[in-house]
């Protein structure tokens, strides 16, 4: 029987999972039998589309689907929680496994949080994540740095370092070191993260320490939670997986290659964030680059933290209807509305028309209140800062330790 800080490692025995799964199938065997045995209603996972660069969701209720969501797709920067709370109503009517990477877990305890998302019917299935790289990126790097054609690749992947490429023809691979030094490679979010394995999913689940006759062959494992321990016993029970104990050298491996890559973070985010500059500025900065902003909303529809039925920055006290760009404010707003909550996903940048750095200025944000609170969003259910300033005084009593004036204080020249 598995319990809570286990660590095995485990692949399934459907050969056909097997054959279509990465490091022996696990997480699809997983889900595939959740799905069948009723563990759950449905699955959320991500599956490729027109391409390895197109990763779409994929809302599953017959488990002969399943399979077709195994695979990774480094490329796939979708955040599934916020599409789990649009069209599938948050959980609340029925248990959905979903698969995670650090910064969906993370999501999702924000949205439970503000009550958007019920955790008790989701299964989190968390991967470990070293980062994601953009589809657009990922072309014009292939075909710059690779000298290949995009259209050629079919399979990628992110390991020991190196992206890595498939093609007709060949394979080939380059330091990631390499291609960020040059302005390829992972997100800029995803270069900045510390979520590297995401612990507060039910299930942890990766490559790293998978050592011996097993590499490449079966999945990390690291039990999480109750319910992640009865899922893999049950499973393992009724012959979906076999289990067995992780190699204690395995074991510290991944130990190192998790604290390789949250040194690597941090390395990011000091040069990330010193580029910006303080004070006053910052502010010109910040004022500078939201200036190019048309009001698309696509920051606003893909935040996991926005959720609010009226929006805000759509108030006509606040922001001038149809005022293009609109008014400073509007990002102000957003700002302060999302500064102690960012997880730090990259939607905002992601899917920003005008290429506008949103991400990297709510995470700057973010890390300053954290340094002063000692709160990090999406760990637990502890609630966010404001809620705190909230219950202690009204927003017109505010003062320096409100919220609205740390925000301010960010801005204040040293």
């Amino acid at each position: 029987m598995a319990a809570k800080g286990d660590m095995s490692y485990v692949w399934a025995k459907d050969k056909d999972i097997l054959d279509k799964g990465e490091c022996g199938g696990a997480v699809t065997a997983l889900l595939k039998y959740a799905l069948e045995n009723k563990f759950v209603d449905a699955v959320l996972a991500v599956r490729k589309g027109q391409d390895i660069y197109d990763a779409v969701p994929a809302f599953i209720t017959d488990p002969a689907e399943v399979a077709s969501t195994a695979g990774s797709l480094h490329c796939g920067t979708l955040l599934l929680p916020k599409i789990l709370k649009n069209y599938a109503d948050g959980a609340k009517g029925m248990k959905i496994a979903v698969t995670c990477k650090g910064c969906d877990v993370m999501a999702f305890y924000e949205l439970a949080k503000r009550n958007q998302i019920n955790l008790d019917n989701i299964v989190m299935i968390g991967v470990n994540c070293g980062g994601s790289v953009s589809p657009v990126s990922a072309r014009k790097m292939i075909s710059e740095k690779f000298g290949v054609n995009p259209d050629t690749v079919h399979k990628e992947e992110i390991d020991k370092g190196q992206f890595i490429i498939e093609y007709e023809g060949g394979h080939k691979g380059i330091k990631i070191d390499e291609l960020e030094e040059e302005g390829f490679g992972r997100r800029s979010n995803c270069r900045r993260c510390k979520m590297k394995i995401p612990r507060q999913a039910d299930l942890a689940c990766g490559n790293w320490g998978v050592i011996g006759d097993k590499a490449g062959k079966a999945t990390f494992v690291e039990v999480c939670s109750e319910k992640g321990a009865k899922l893999l016993s049950d499973a393992q029970a009724k012959g979906a997986v076999e289990v067995a104990a992780a190699d204690p050298k395995g074991i510290e491996i991944r130990g190192k290659v998790e604290k390789a890559m949250l040194k690597l973070g941090d390395e990011w985010r000091e040069k990330d964030f010193t580029a910006l500059g303080k004070g006053k500025e910052r502010l010109k900065l910040l004022m500078n680059e939201t200036s190019k902003c048309i009001k698309c909303y696509a920051c606003v529809e893909n935040c996991p933290i926005c959720y609010c039925v009226e929006c805000s920055t759509k108030k006509p006290w606040y922001i001038t209807p149809g005022q293009l760009p609109p008014g400073f404010m509007f990002h102000l707003i957003r700002f302060a509305h999302i500064s102690d909550s960012c997880i730090n996903c990259g939607q905002c940048e992601e899917l920003c028309s005008m290429d506008i750095r949103n991400a990297l200025f709510m995470h700057s944000q973010q890390v300053e209140i954290e340094k002063q609170f000692k709160h990090t969003p999406g760990m637990d259910m502890t609630p966010p800062i404001h809620a705190f300033v909230e219950e202690k005084a009204e927003r017109a009593r505010l003062d320096a330790t409100g919220t609205d004036s740390i925000y301010i204080n960010i801005f204040k020249d040293e």
